[in-house]
Formats: C-alpha cells, structure tokens, sequence
C-alpha cells in the first residue's frame, strides 16, 4: 500500500500506517491490538454523542472495528486511517440510528483527523432504509455471525437475542427470566470476548 505522496501525513498517521502493513503483511495479531487500543475511546465518544447510549455505543464500537479489521487490507492511504476509521464507525451509527427511528441529529465537525481536516456528519432519519443502508445492515451482521459462531454457547444466544433480534436489554431478560443485571454483564463479558476474537488475542473461555 503506497503513501499518497501528495498529502502531508502527520507522524501519527505514519505509525498507523506501519502498523496497518505489520497487520495486513506481517499477520502481527498485536499491530491490530495497537490500532484498537489508539483508537477505541475517541470512536466511542463519537458514537455515544450520537446515539447517546453508553450500552448502544459500546455494541458500535466493536462492530466498527470489526467491519474496519475485515476489510484492513482494502485500506489506501489516501487518506489517514483515523479518517477512514471514523467514516466507518459513523456510517455504522446512522444505520443504527434510522433502524431505531431516533430523532434527526446534525453534528458539524464532530472530529478531526490527524491532519486537521474536520470529519462532518448530517444524520437524518429517513424512516425506511435505502438499498444502501441496507447493504451496510446486511454487511454488518454477516460480520457479526463470524465473530458470534465463535463464542461460548451461553454467549451466543445472548448477542443473537441483542443484535440479530434487536431485542432491548429489558426484553432479553424477560426472554431468559434472568436479572437485568445479569443480562447486562454477561453482554458486556461476550463484547469482551468479541473484542479478543478480533484483535487475535483469543483466551480459553
């Protein structure tokens, strides 16, 4: 992946670039822990402030890292990865949010880049989905099912119920007849187990 010798990339960008050809050439499973790591928080706020919801941002979170490390080898640097990354876990968040028919949102200049070009985001809830947006949805949970078939059968049911469902957490636990309690933290344990799958750090369950 060659360098687009016309941008000025900061050296923040450069490192991210090094380590997107440790992941994609090298198969180095801790150049993608690395990736997570620079960048989980600021995706997180980002999401949170729009679909304001700590348990609906963390599940964007990692589907967007999810989506972004699947297609890591398609990245051009054209552009800097945070850029790249930030538009992918945006993108997640407007089908999220048309799917749950929130309110419109407009955000100017949510975020910017490495380089100091502002990322800005118009969130419109448009009621049905476009031919589009439903081939991101469809995407992203054929994304998902990879990562789900490989968790603990206890977990599975529960993220299955959660994003292939869409139940609330509330109807989850009636569902099962367990605590809402339980429910939350089991969900928050498979995220963790997700989270491991993805960056290739897997742990015995």
């Amino acid at each position: 992946m060659e360098i687009n010798k016309n941008r000025n990339f900061s050296e923040k960008a450069l490192k991210d670039f090094r380590l997107i050809d440790q992941a994609v050439i090298a198969k180095d499973q801790m150049a993608y822990a690395e990736l997570m790591k620079r960048y989980k928080k600021p995706v997180y706020h980002m999401v949170l402030k729009m679909v304001r919801n700590v348990d609906d941002a963390e599940d964007l979170t990692i589907e967007a890292f999810s989506k972004a490390f699947k297609s890591l080898h398609r990245f051009k640097k054209d552009y800097t990865f945070s850029t790249w990354l930030f538009r992918i876990a945006t993108n997640n968040a407007i089908d999220f949010i048309r799917k749950k028919k929130l309110r419109t949102i407009s955000i100017h200049s949510s975020y910017t880049d490495d380089n100091g070009d502002a990322v800005e985001l118009d969130v419109e809830d448009k009621g049905n989905l476009t031919p589009q947006d439903r081939a991101i949805k469809d995407q992203r949970i054929e994304l998902m099912r990879m990562f789900v078939d490989k968790l603990p059968a206890k977990y599975q049911r529960l993220v299955k119920l959660r994003y292939f469902q869409e139940l609330s957490y509330e109807e989850i636990a009636t569902e099962l007849e367990a605590p809402l309690g339980t429910i939350k933290a089991q969900l928050h344990r498979s995220r963790e187990l997700m989270r491991e799958l993805i960056t290739g750090k897997e742990t015995q369950f």
